[in-house]
């Protein structure tokens, strides 16, 4: 390989990489991400707002992707904001998806 094809090579990579980190990507909660089903109305509840949701007593503790497959919907406008998709650069949200840096949904 001759330098200019390496120079080339190297420019385009740290292109790349700048590039990355301004176009930007919307990070969503993984099916993992853990919620609590309340099956008297069918809805799921984030655990964030779980004390303001006063739910019943059939409730159960679950994930995003289970409360899907019920065709669950959000208990209340809290649950709606907590689950909301974060704005990133494509590195950062690469980095999320990869497990190297934290979602915020990743503490519940």
């Amino acid at each position: 390989m001759n330098m200019k094809r390496l120079l080339i090579i190297i420019i385009l990579i740290i292109g790349l990489f700048i590039i990355s980190f301004i176009i930007p990507k919307e990070t969503k909660p993984s099916d993992s991400t853990r919620v609590i089903l309340e099956h008297h109305q069918k809805t799921f509840i984030a655990p964030t707002c779980f004390e303001e949701s006063d739910p019943s007593n059939f409730i159960e503790d679950s994930t995003l992707g289970q409360a899907h497959e019920l065709d669950y919907m959000a208990h209340s406008s809290c649950t709606e904001d907590a689950l909301e998709s974060e704005q990133n650069s494509l590195f950062i949200s690469l980095l999320q998806d990869l497990g190297i840096l934290s979602k915020k949904w990743d503490s519940w």
